[in-house]
């Protein structure tokens, strides 16, 4: 007996997968989890755990750059990504950059973020 098939002609997925497993090749696991790292290193609130996340994506990068999985344009493209997040890791370091990032390294995440808002007009018209 065979699966019902959805509309679009495929076996339904919900009944083969209940609890939402799925099954990826290595290299397209790994290629997620680092996507899903550059989302949270994006929505830090932290610089603890954007440091983390930084370093853990150069790493993943670089795995994902010798795999050989990929297609050469890909895999130049992985190592210029990992270039950029090296250096942003790097950045990133409490004791990297100049005397004047100073105040700029003493507000939290939020408030980097809030201080390129444009502030609201006292008066509206």
């Amino acid at each position: 007996m065979t699966q019902p098939l959805a509309p679009t002609g495929a076996p339904d997925v919900h009944d083969a997968l209940p609890d939402e497993e799925y099954s990826l090749p290595r290299a397209e696991a790994l290629l997620a989890g680092t996507l899903a790292l550059m989302t949270g290193h994006a929505q830090a609130c932290c610089d603890t755990h954007r440091q983390a996340m930084g370093r853990k994506i150069v790493s993943n990068l670089q795995m994902l750059a010798h795999t050989g999985m990929f297609t050469p344009h890909f895999g130049t493209m992985l190592r210029n990504l990992q270039d950029r997040w090296s250096a942003l890791a790097c950045n990133a370091r409490p004791d990297a950059g100049a005397a004047h990032d100073a105040p700029a390294r003493a507000l939290s995440a939020a408030e980097q973020r809030r201080a390129l808002w444009v502030p609201a007009p006292e008066v509206v018209q």
